[in-house]
Parts: C-alpha cells; sequence; structure tokens
C-alpha cells in the first residue's frame, strides 16, 4: 500500500501486513519522518515501553466552572515547552479537590500535555503540589528504581519522543494522545551513568528557571513597593456614575472605561511618584505594518505566541518554530522603521492577550505582525525595560482595561496607548529594575540552552551511541 502527501511529493510505501493489525490506515500515521523514528530506536540500545517504568498513570478530570479561591487547576495552556506558564491560572472548589486524589498532582510527578502541543513534559515543582490536572493532561508517577526521572523529562521533550506521541495521537478536529498510547511509549534506556548525567542537567535548568523567576519577582516587587502598591487591591465598584461631557470628549460611553477602581489607582500613582502620558516619553507609537509572508523568507514576523507572559520567546525558538510566518528583505528595505531593534517594547493590542507586553532584549532581525503595537522610549527619561515591566504588571494592566474597545474582539489603538499615565520613578531605580529583568532574561535563556542540549544529548546516543552523546556533552563542560 502507498501512501503519499501530495503537498510535498513524499511517499511511504507499507505492506499490508504492517498496517499495525489494521488499527491505522490513515497516511499521516505512516510518513517518513515517523517510520524512521522506529528505525533509529530498533537499532539502539536497550528500551521499553513507559507502562513498566512507573507506579501510576492517570489522566485529568473537566470542569465546567472556576472559583476565584480554591485549589489550582493545572490547564494544558499551563505546561510550555520550557516549564510552566501561572500567569493565567484557574481554581476549583474544595469540595471537588478533595473527591479524587488520584488527580492530584504533588512534588516530583510528570505532567504531560495530552492535547495542543503533544507530548510537553515536566516536573511538578513546589508552586503546583496539591494541584488538580485537567482532562488534557496526563499524571506520571515515575518508579525511580527503573528509571532517572530528570532523564525521563529529557527523553520525552526530545524530538524522537514528542515525533511518537504525534504520530500515536488521535482526532482529526483536535488531535489527543490517549493514556493507552501513552503507557505504550517506547523509552530508550541508556545506562545510568548517562541517565546521570542528563540529569543533572535537567535539575540544573530547573534550578535556573526558578532563579529566573525569582529575579523577576524582586523587579515586580520593588516596583509596587516603589508606587506603594505592595498590598494595594482595587476596589471595583458595582454601580457608579459618570457624566455625560466626561463621556463626549473622551468619546466613549461603555461602562468599563469609567470604572472608578482605574481614576482610584492612577491617583494613588501620583502620590508616590513623578508622571507622564505615555506619548511625552516616546520617541515612536505604532501597530506593526502587517507584512506579505513569502516562504521561507529572511525575516521573521512576531506575531502572538512569541509574546511571553514576562518576557519574549528567545531569538533562536523564533527562528526554529517550523510555523513562524516570515517575510522577506524586500519588506524591510521599503518600511525600515518597522525592524525591530533591541529595547523595542511590544504591546499585543488585539483579542485574549491584549495588554500583553514584552521588550526586545536580543539583537535580531525581525518585523511585527499589525496586531502589535511598538514601542520606542526616550531612553535618557524612561528605561524601556522598566515600561515593559510596569506596563505588564498587575497595575499597568488595570489602563489596558480601562481602554480597550469593542465587545467580540477587543482591542487598543496606539492613539489610546499614548493616553497611558506612566509613573517615572528616579533613574537610578528604574536601572535596578531593569537590570534584574535582563538578569531574569540571561537565566531563563541559560536554562533554555540547557534543556537543548540535553535533549540533543538523547538523541544522539539513540542515533549513534552513548560515547558519542558523552563526547558532544564534554564540549559543554566549560560553559555548563
Amino acid at each position: 500500500m502507498i501512501f503519499g502527501d501530495e503537498k510535498m511529493a513524499v511517499f511511504s510505501v507499507v505492506k499490508l501486513s504492517e498496517l499495525e493489525g489494521g488499527k491505522r490506515i490513515d497516511a499521516e500515521y505512516y510518513k517518513p519522518e515517523y517510520l524512521n523514528i522506529y528505525s533509529k530506536l530498533n537499532a539502539s540500545g536497550p528500551k521499553t515501553f513507559l507502562k513498566r517504568l512507573i507506579k501510576e498513570i492517570v489522566s485529568g478530570s473537566y470542569v465546567d466552572s472556576y472559583f476565584e479561591k480554591g485549589t489550582l487547576y493545572l490547564r494544558v495552556n499551563n505546561i510550555t515547552e520550557f516549564g510552566f506558564d501561572l500567569s493565567d491560572i484557574k481554581f476549583v472548589d474544595t469540595d471537588f479537590s478533595k473527591i479524587p486524589n488520584k488527580i492530584k498532582i504533588k512534588t516530583g510527578d510528570l505532567v504531560l500535555g495530552r492535547t495542543g502541543t503533544i507530548g510537553i513534559t515536566h516536573l511538578v515543582d513546589e508552586r503546583l503540589n496539591g494541584s488538580v490536572i485537567s482532562q488534557h493532561i496526563t499524571k506520571i508517577v515515575v518508579d525511580e528504581n527503573q528509571i532517572n526521572k530528570y532523564y525521563l523529562v529529557a527523553y520525552l521533550n526530545s524530538d524522537l519522543a514528542r515525533k511518537q506521541m504525534m504520530r500515536e495521537s488521535l482526532g482529526s478536529m483536535q488531535a489527543e494522545l490517549t493514556l493507552e498510547a501513552t503507557k505504550n511509549l517506547i523509552i530508550f534506556i541508556p545506562s545510568n551513568e548517562f541517565q546521570a548525567r542528563i540529569g543533572k542537567l535537567i535539575q540544573k535548568f530547573y534550578e535556573l528557571q526558578r532563579y529566573s523567576q525569582i529575579l523577576y519577582s524582586q523587579a515586580e516587587n520593588i516596583l509596587l513597593e516603589e508606587l506603594g502598591f505592595k498590598d494595594f487591591k482595587p476596589k471595583y465598584e458595582k454601580t457608579y456614575t459618570a457624566n455625560l461631557s466626561d463621556a463626549l470628549s473622551v468619546h466613549r460611553i461603555d461602562a468599563e472605561y469609567f470604572q472608578p477602581a482605574y481614576n482610584k489607582v492612577i491617583e494613588k500613582i501620583k502620590e508616590r511618584a513623578k508622571v507622564e502620558k505615555l506619548k511625552n516619553i516616546t520617541s515612536f507609537i505604532n501597530h506593526g505594518k502587517q507584512p506579505y509572508y513569502v516562504k521561507d523568507g529572511d525575516i521573521p514576523v512576531l506575531i502572538q505566541k512569541h509574546l511571553g507572559p514576562q518576557l519574549l520567546s528567545l531569538h533562536s525558538e523564533i527562528l526554529n518554530m517550523p510555523d513562524t510566518p516570515r517575510t522577506d528583505r524586500e519588506f524591510i528595505k521599503n518600511y525600515p522603521e518597522y525592524l525591530i531593534k533591541p529595547f523595542d517594547v511590544l504591546f499585543y493590542s488585539v483579542g485574549a492577550y491584549l495588554g500583553r507586553v514584552n521588550v526586545v532584549l536580543e539583537n535580531f532581525e525581525a518585523v511585527p505582525a499589525s496586531f502589535i503595537t511598538f514601542i520606542r522610549t526616550k531612553q535618557e527619561v524612561c528605561n524601556p525595560v522598566y515600561l515593559a515591566l510596569f506596563l505588564n504588571s498587575e497595575i499597568g494592566q488595570l489602563q489596558s482595561s480601562k481602554w480597550k474597545s469593542a465587545s467580540a474582539q477587543q482591542y487598543i489603538y496606539p492613539k489610546e496607548i499614548k493616553e497611558f499615565i506612566i509613573p517615572i520613578l528616579p533613574f537610578s531605580t528604574q536601572q535596578k529594575i531593569a537590570s534584574l529583568i535582563q538578569k531574569s532574561h540571561e537565566a531563563r535563556k541559560k536554562a533554555k540552552e540547557l534543556l537543548n542540549v540535553a535533549k540533543k544529548a538523547v538523541e544522539i546516543a539513540i542515533e549513534k551511541s552513548e560515547k558519542d552523546a558523552l563526547n558532544y556533552l564534554s564540549s559543554f563542560n566549560n560553559n555548563y
């Protein structure tokens, strides 16, 4: 039987007797890149099924209502390639969280994404101890007498393992990796020495990730303390009035804009710091100019997925994402002002992540899509790294909530962003905050390099030999 992809002109020839017992006859399952994985694994050393290396494996539960407080409910969007994103968390009520102990996770368990970016796997840290997992996540309790759990993290995140999972996932609308398919994943078992070497890299990866988060939190705390917001929570009023003249002057009649809590926050900022409208401390504010897309073009286009909850994706990530759109040099030749520069502030101005702000901390060529507003500050007045932290903070986000428009697809225009009120703290304080953010970025960058090295070493051990993989690791000894 011949399977093919007309677009790519790639074909696999599979004997009828090899069609997985008749369970799967879809062409996707027999793509050459997937068949090649099993060839590599078959030619490698010892291996076994995941189910033989674990004490427990279970998928989570569906919840149809959330609460302001309670037990943290971990969803698949909270699991990212390089750790946990807890910027958007939900809670379940106490009664729900008491019912099924099996879907609670504890420190040291593994969690694996079953949908979305299938197969991302991480160790649960103390922040998530006792959390409940959603139906799109699988919990794995490793038998540490059988395998090093840190090594298993590297293996499951490697290209060879992830492609296994993609191949075994089911569903046309939303692919899903079943519990049974997860149990039957083929796991390469290298020597204990090699597992330990990889395990140390993964442990260091998690240490650096946490250090990055601590540095970012320190920067936020300085900002909030300086502005008197350390323990402040805005009180939203359910009913309030506004003058018609005020509504007419700003061309707004929506209730959200006139929420008194917003003005109270601004007044509190003014008590502690000199303030300026954003337009007075910037040299450029505008939407990105939507570029035309060019397959395999030289210039990546920054889109929603590149903006993180705190920091922008690294340059290497952006370049390596296969679905990153691209344009060509002709575009930046015609529109040079839209080429991203170091310390540009990127403001996501449309949709679900409206108001999310990142700052560019690396030097690389890219242009923003039209729904990203980019901001260039007058750096002698306002440090751009400090500005990004403020706009991304809880008090900065309140201004995004105030100025957003529309109901279905919410947005903020550059003319409205220009009206944001910015506290101008002493420049030495701005620099102190910016220094912490830049150190956070460097720690995160180092962490991601470590994870990539660990994954690559695992792949070399499978495709070549442990000796080659150890030689590869030795080349990084001075750096790690």
